[in-house]
């Protein structure tokens, strides 16, 4: 689920690989493989359809790998830049 509640990209990887067929057992989601990975990835309605599709993982026995959410553009967000604080008195 996005900052703002709605829909989101995820990616998720687990270990093993399974072929394009399953892709209607994901409902949908794109299913590909990355060398020994199976890549799981799609656009997600909200927190409940990820705990879902993490729920068809268990089931199957798959070892789960990761789990991100990408932005609009199926990339990972950029991770923040950690803030400097400075104390009383410095500059």
């Amino acid at each position: 689920m996005s900052a703002s509640g709605g829909h989101a990209h995820y990616e998720i990887r687990v270990d093993g690989v399974l072929d394009s067929q399953w892709t209607a057992w994901f409902d949908g989601l794109q299913v590909s493989d990355d060398g020994e990975e199976t890549v799981i990835s799609g656009l997600l309605t909200d927190q409940p359809a990820l705990h879902g599709l993490l729920a068809k993982i268990r089931d199957l026995g798959l070892c789960l790998i990761s789990v991100r959410r990408l932005d609009h553009g199926g990339q990972a967000p950029r991770p923040r830049r950690p803030q400097l604080v400075r104390g009383p008195g410095r500059r």
